[in-house]
């Protein structure tokens, strides 16, 4: 089966997790309400798929992604046939995993610093349509392009305006990596309030001050060398919960997307497929628990009846965390089609795992999709009042913050 990321995300569901909320405080008091973007691409041996932004005509000849940004400025996108003739085409004839990566890795820096981010996101978004390879490492790729930028653009405020939302974000996160790495373990107290002041939206927790924050997390594990611990502690010299929930996320993510990708974690444990959420401090488990099932389900073999029940005996206060994390990844796994995560949701032996698993998955709809028509059919497929109700309020409200940005 080709399986997309479950996004940074996964993203980034994130995808967005502790977004959109009016005040820190209400954020709170909703974060188990909130799932994080989808994230967990690329395990080695699954093949996965990251979401498309949809785009429209602006009206005045250019193309403008779901939040508004011009993703045309640059010219057109380029043909298979240029591309297959440029430096590309040797990428598009690997097919070992982590070769492609690399070569596709190269080929978008050096792109990036030879032009700019959008003229490489050009490249990325053709060959995103050549190749299962590109689609399998869509996000990380979006990172390459955020850290060649940041060569070309020293502040981060300079390099997010020339970024796109494509592939889950990954653009944003890529950018912060770099740039904490600019900063260095040993100033990064000192400076980590300061990474993100300059992006908008502070006041109102927009999509990019979010990207900017999670992406911190992304950043301090590549700083540690993937020290969940450390970085989950550094993470809280943030100022602000939301911030450091934010943080916590990009983390988390980090961990998962660790497995078997370009580097190893040594916070995974295949015999214990809830680890690290039960070893963590009681203030990450949240955010812990809302990226885990993608692992849980790695490790039993996409077995969700399986998942279903570990969620069962995850930490007290948790499992409902659990079931709308699995009902991300019933969505990720399906490419978001509305028959087939329903019915991996409908594993759930009861009302309460159902529910919560298809909460999990319309966000995931809205995330990957950028519009609220699909995640409102399968609201309407559910057979049953009461859970449709929830479903379309849950969809009513995620959506509205994607409409906001």
């Amino acid at each position: 089966m080709f399986r997309r990321s479950s996004g940074y995300f996964l993203l980034v569901f994130a995808l967005l997790s502790f977004a959109g909320c009016s005040d820190a405080s209400s954020n709170l008091s909703r974060s188990n309400q909130q799932v994080t973007q989808n994230f967990m691409e690329n395990f080695s041996d699954v093949p996965l798929e990251s979401a498309q932004t949809t785009v429209e005509d602006s009206g005045g000849g250019q193309r403008v992604d779901a939040f508004g940004k011009t993703i045309d400025n640059a010219g057109k996108i380029p043909s298979a046939d240029e591309l297959k003739n440029s430096s590309a085409g040797i990428c598009l004839n690997e097919t070992v995993g982590d070769k492609a990566f690399e070569c596709f890795d190269k080929y978008l820096t050096d792109k990036t610093l030879a032009t700019d981010p959008v003229t490489a996101f050009k490249d990325l978004r053709g060959l995103y349509e050549m190749s299962s390879m590109v689609q399998t490492y869509c996000h990380p790729l979006s990172h390459s392009i955020g850290h060649a930028a940041v060569e070309k653009y020293p502040k981060v405020a300079d390099a997010y305006t020339h970024g796109e939302d494509f592939c889950w974000s990954g653009y944003y996160h890529g950018v912060i990596e770099r740039y904490i790495g600019k900063i260095g373990y040993e100033n990064l107290p000192g400076e980590i309030n300061n990474i993100c002041m300059d992006i908008p939206g502070k006041e109102s927790y927009s999509f990019d001050y979010y990207n900017c924050v999670h992406g911190v997390g992304h950043g301090l594990m590549s700083l540690t060398g993937d020290e969940l611990f450390d970085s989950l502690e550094l993470c809280d010299g943030l100022t602000g919960q939301w911030e450091k929930s934010s943080c916590y996320s990009g983390v988390f993510m980090e961990n998962v997307i660790a497995d078997g990708r370009n580097h190893k974690t040594d916070y995974l444990k295949p015999e214990d497929p809830v680890y690290p959420c039960n070893a963590v401090g009681e203030g990450y488990k949240e955010t812990c628990y809302l990226m885990q099932t993608s692992y849980m389900l790695k490790v039993t073999n996409y077995d969700f009846k399986k998942v279903f029940d570990l969620c069962k005996g995850v930490d007290k206060g948790y499992v409902n965390t659990c079931y709308r994390s699995l009902g991300r990844d019933a969505s990720g796994t399906s490419v978001s089609d509305v028959e087939q995560t329903k019915t991996k949701c409908f594993i759930g032996e009861n009302f309460e795992q159902k529910s919560e698993c298809i909460v999990g998955a319309v966000k995931d709809f809205i995330s990957y999709y950028y519009s609220d028509t699909k995640a409102k059919q399968l609201c309407q497929s559910l057979g049953d009042a009461q859970m449709e109700k929830i479903c379309l309020e849950t969809a009513d409200e995620y959506y509205s913050y994607f409409a906001k940005k």
